[in-house]
This record gives structure tokens, C-alpha cells and sequence, in this order.
């Protein structure tokens, strides 16, 4: 795997974001590799705090990498950004439950509170560049993701259970993946779990509960890691009169190389 020069990657972040503000749609795995994508979820000020608890009580499934004050639209994770249309998808949430799904949220953006939670699909260039395979980038897929029977803690209205991505791994690789990713713990860290869904309450593999059923070859392990649809699913239980978040796998594309993650990098 050819590595570019940071301002090259950055450059690339750059021209992702202008291509979904400019109406491009698609998920975002493998868009601009070595730079951190992060989920997104925005509410009123008067659920922000709830929000911000959630996450510091659930940092594996919710762990925070920028807060955007009240009408905040740029983040510190890229400079002249735009979080209300510089991703590909957002979801807007009335009364708990999916409402609109849409390109460029500016219409729905009127004091509201944004987080941005670290994304497994950060660490996927890491896996590939040690030749662990990244099944939903092969086939042009969104990365499937379930939800279990696991409840995170909840706080104050706030209350959901976990949900994880899965991406099968040669049994062999499997220790390598779970090594590579748990250096990332900004971007949720290692997994979860590994091998048999049912583990996690998920009936089936086949029938993901966002995101693309997945294509396992002979040989491979689902590994779970826990994922940033988590807060989603907490609003759908908790049903805050409003809220915007991703689509599940359309991200923000940040301009931070993924390596000011690892945490064994060298200071």
C-alpha cells in the first residue's frame, strides 16, 4: 500500500468534503485512506448534555473527538468545513424516529450541539497495510452493523443498547486485527467480540440492521467492534422531539492522519 505525503492525505479529505457538499453520495469507507472519519449526531442544546454523558458513560461505542458549541457548523478537525454538508448523508430525527434522509442538513441546523465520535473506518488502513482483508471495501459495500442485546449506561433521557460493525478475518489474522485495532482506541479500539453472533443477540448475520449483508469465505471469523450508530439507536429508544445525525457508513472525512491515534506511535 502506497502511503502519500500528510498534505497529499489531507488534500484528499479536502476533495471528499467539496465533493459531498457539492451533492456526491456514497459511503465512506476507503475515501481518502490514512485520515480518521468520525459519526456524527447533533441536538438541541437542552439534550447536549445528556448526549456528552452518554458518551463519557459509553467511550468504547461513543468516543468523542471534537464538540461543536451551539451553532457551530466548523470543525477544529478540519479546518473550513461545514459539519451541515460535508458528509454524503445525514439522518434527521423527529420524536425517535427517522423522519428524512438527506444531502445537505443547512435547513435543520438552528442551535444545535454537535459531537463527533471516532469511526472504526479509520483503522481499516491499518488493517489493510498489514494485508488483513477489508471485505466491505472490496465488494463497494457499506460495512454491516447490528444492533445487540447489550445495554449501554444510560444517562439522564438517554438509554439504548450497543451496536457493533463486523468484518470477517482469517482465523489466522484474527489476533493481528484485534493488536492493530486496540491501538486505536479514539476510533473504538479493539473488538468487542469475536465469532459467534449470537453472543451479542444478533439472529443473523445476513440480516444486518444497517449498512450491506456481508460475504464471509470459509475460514473467516466475524470480529464485532463497537460502533458510532450506537447514539442512533439511543435516540430511536428515547425519542428527543429532534435530532440529525450520519447516515450509518456516510461519515465525516476529517483532515487528522489516523497514525495521531495510535496510541503507540512515538511522541
Amino acid at each position: 500500500m502506497v502511503r502519500l505525503a500528510p498534505e497529499e492525505l489531507r488534500g484528499e479529505a479536502r476533495a471528499a468534503r467539496a465533493a459531498y457538499r457539492a451533492g456526491r453520495r456514497g459511503p465512506t469507507s476507503g475515501v481518502a485512506p490514512g485520515m480518521t472519519q468520525a459519526n456524527l449526531v447533533a441536538v438541541p442544546a437542552d439534550w447536549a448534555f445528556e448526549v456528552l454523558l452518554y458518551a463519557q458513560r459509553n467511550p468504547r461505542s461513543c468516543p468523542v473527538l471534537d464538540v461543536l458549541e451551539a451553532g457551530q457548523v466548523e470543525s477544529a478537525l478540519a479546518p473550513g468545513s461545514d459539519v451541515r454538508t460535508d458528509l454524503p448523508a445525514y439522518r434527521v430525527f423527529r420524536d425517535g424516529r427517522v423522519a428524512e434522509e438527506v444531502t445537505d442538513a443547512t435547513a435543520y441546523w438552528d442551535g444545535l450541539v454537535t459531537l463527533l465520535i471516532g469511526c472504526s473506518f479509520t483503522f481499516e488502513t491499518p488493517l489493510l497495510a498489514a494485508g488483513i482483508p477489508v471485505r466491505h471495501q472490496e465488494l463497494g459495500r457499506n460495512v454491516p452493523m447490528y444492533r445487540t442485546d447489550r445495554p449501554c449506561a444510560p444517562a439522564g433521557r438517554l438509554r439504548g443498547d450497543l451496536v457493533v460493525s463486523m468484518r470477517p478475518v482469517p482465523a489466522d489474522r484474527v489476533a493481528d486485527a484485534v493488536a492493530i485495532t486496540g491501538r486505536f482506541p479514539a476510533v473504538h479500539g479493539a473488538p468487542v467480540h469475536v465469532g459467534d453472533p449470537s453472543a451479542l443477540g444478533i439472529a443473523s448475520l445476513d440480516s444486518p440492521d444497517f449498512g450491506d449483508p456481508p460475504v464471509v469465505h470459509e475460514g473467516e471469523v466475524p470480529v464485532f467492534w463497537a460502533c458510532g450508530v450506537t447514539p442512533q439507536v439511543a435516540l430511536l429508544a428515547s425519542r428527543p422531539p429532534f435530532a440529525v445525525t450520519h447516515a450509518p457508513g456516510h461519515m465525516f472525512v476529517t483532515d487528522v492522519l489516523d497514525s495521531e491515534y495510535d496510541v503507540t506511535r512515538a511522541s
